[in-house]
């Protein structure tokens, strides 16, 4: 376990505007477009010109390198670029990346983006295609032999697992894509706008992934999404109200793979999300009855349980029951099951959201937002708090 203490990062940085592309099952244009519009919209919504940036992040998986973007956008010279790994569990990264960067002076105007075609081109969940010999592949050669070749029947082994140590159905995992549906019913930008679901709806969806359903899966997503951070006093000049960075993290847990994780003590958990969990609360200062919203990764329903446990928003096994009673509000956007995935981008802007008081599923009061990034995989996260 890290010993780790409290960080000096907190309060130093906050998300000044965020901006994105409509979130399409094929968008009908190439990826740096997408980036560039997302990043474009970013800009103007924190009242910012090209010109300001210099930096940029994203993530490994993206196909638009930043000095392209720069250039495509109009912008001049970068003092700082950075990328960062494992998929989904980049997201909140790039926000801490470009946080430090700011706090250290090393840039003072930093945008996040990730975009991609991940339904008209690369479809992630179509699993394991031709690869490059790597160390990081050898975990994979584990699995694969046997039938486990998508990020589907990867999950699916944690998840029968978690099922089975807390005498519990699949109907367990469906709460969580009601919730998320419920979301995004209401909000227009998402996906599957008006169109929510029952706990009947999720029994009948067909399987994917012993125990998982068609509905415990996320949606597959064409699209764009930026964030602009920079300073606090900076960010207090520009047009919206900053989203302070209140506490950033990072974690990888003992025995880590990429999503293939099964040689741990127990399957029923997220070690590496313990991790983000401890850095979060103790940078913050805060705790699970402090959060008003929980933006938490929803790549697949049951890792959105197993967070709600390793936070300790409820005890082991608790966490199904503590969703369908609705006692934290979450993913008001719709999730990736509802609105769209964006590699949980998209998750983070509508942590912003919530903290402006702006959501179109707002939360009164909602002061303190946490935001996670993606899950079985090394990740990061969030808590992100109203100025003042």
């Amino acid at each position: 376990m890290s010993a780790r203490a409290r960080d000096s990062l907190g309060g130093r940085a906050a998300i000044a505007g965020i901006g994105a592309t409509e979130f399409s099952k094929d968008s009908g244009r190439s990826e740096l477009r997408l980036a560039v519009e997302a990043v474009r919209a970013a800009l103007d919504d924190a009242g910012l010109a090209p010109a300001d940036v210099d930096g940029l992040v994203t993530f490994t998986m993206d196909t638009s390198p930043e000095i392209t973007v720069a250039q495509a956008c109009g912008m001049g010279e970068l003092s700082f670029f950075s990328r960062v790994h494992y998929g989904g569990g980049a997201a909140c990264a790039t926000v801490q990346q470009a946080a430090l960067a700011v706090a250290a002076g090393v840039a003072e105007v930093v945008v996040c983006y990730r975009a991609f075609n991940e339904r008209s081109g690369r479809r992630f969940g179509a699993g394991v295609r031709h690869r490059e010999p790597s160390a990081e592949g050898v975990a994979l050669g584990w699995a694969l032999p046997f039938g486990l070749l998508t990020p589907a029947s990867w999950v699916a082994m944690a998840a029968q697992r978690y099922l089975h140590a807390h005498g519990l159905t699949p109907e367990a995992f469906g709460h969580v894509a009601v919730v998320d549906r419920k979301y995004a019913a209401t909000n227009p930008a998402a996906w599957f706008h008006g169109r929510p679901i029952t706990l009947a709806d999720h029994a009948a969806s067909r399987w994917i992934a012993e125990p998982l359903r068609l509905l415990d899966c996320c949606q597959e997503t064409d699209g764009g999404q930026a964030l602009v951070v920079t300073s606090l006093e900076r960010a207090r000049e520009l047009r919206r109200p900053p989203a302070v960075i209140a506490a950033a993290a990072q974690g990888s847990g003992r025995a880590q793979e990429q999503m293939t994780s099964f040689y741990r003590d127990d399957l029923t958990g997220l070690p590496e999300m313990g991790v983000v969990a401890r850095q979060l609360w103790r940078t913050s200062g805060c705790g699970p009855a402090d959060i008003d919203v929980g933006i938490l990764y929803d790549h697949f329903t049951p890792f959105v349980l197993m967070q709600l446990e390793e936070f300790g928003f409820c005890g082991k096994g608790e966490a199904p029951d503590f969703v369908a009673a609705e006692r934290l509000p979450l993913n008001t956007h719709g999730g990736q099951l509802g609105e769209a995935y964006l590699h949980g981008m998209n998750g983070v802007a509508e942590a912003v959201r919530q903290v402006r008081g702006t959501s179109v599923n707002q939360v009164p009061g909602a002061s303190r937002v946490l935001v996670t990034a993606g899950t079985g995989v090394p990740t990061s996260g969030l808590v992100l708090a109203a100025d003042g």
